[in-house]
């Protein structure tokens, strides 16, 4: 069970990152541009938010049941003097839940604006700083042979 969340988690992440990019792109646009806030607009901020929460339940059950860096890892006498152990027992997980939250908070604030300049502002800094923070706390496997950008 263990290896089947973490693939289906390594795999969600590229949904994340590409409705994260299309969704930040979209209300780049739509701000400079001073554009109407469509259909499509609201549908990719609600993609991008929606995977991340699909995300943050997977990676939620492999930190509290089945990984080994998880909170079991955190238990262990001296966890916080590794840095593996401490970077997905502590830092990747308050950080990535940190981004849902700042992704949602982004979302409800932009459906909330009166205007459609103001909707697409809104969106664009906070699904920036979403998406920011989620690169940031991806083990990208391009310095680390052991966690692969795919994972079988």
């Amino acid at each position: 069970m263990y290896q089947v969340l973490l693939v289906l988690h390594s795999y969600l992440r590229w949904f994340v990152l590409g409705t994260g990019l299309v969704a930040v792109y979209r209300a780049y646009v739509g701000y400079t541009g001073r554009r109407l806030f469509s259909k499509g607009d609201n549908a990719f901020g609600a993609s991008f938010v929606g995977f991340m929460l699909l995300q943050l339940v997977v990676g939620l059950g492999l930190y509290f049941g089945l990984s080994p860096y998880g909170l079991k890892a955190m238990k262990v006498a001296g966890a916080m003097k590794d840095p593996v152990v401490r970077f997905f027992g502590m830092e990747h997980v308050a950080v990535m839940v940190l981004a849902v939250v700042v992704a949602q908070v982004g979302r409800t604030l932009s459906k909330k604006r009166l205007n459609d300049t103001a909707k697409h502002k809104t969106a664009f800094i906070y699904y920036g700083i979403a998406l920011l923070l989620v690169l940031l706390m991806i083990p990208w496997g391009l310095w680390n042979p052991h966690r692969p950008l795919f994972r079988f």
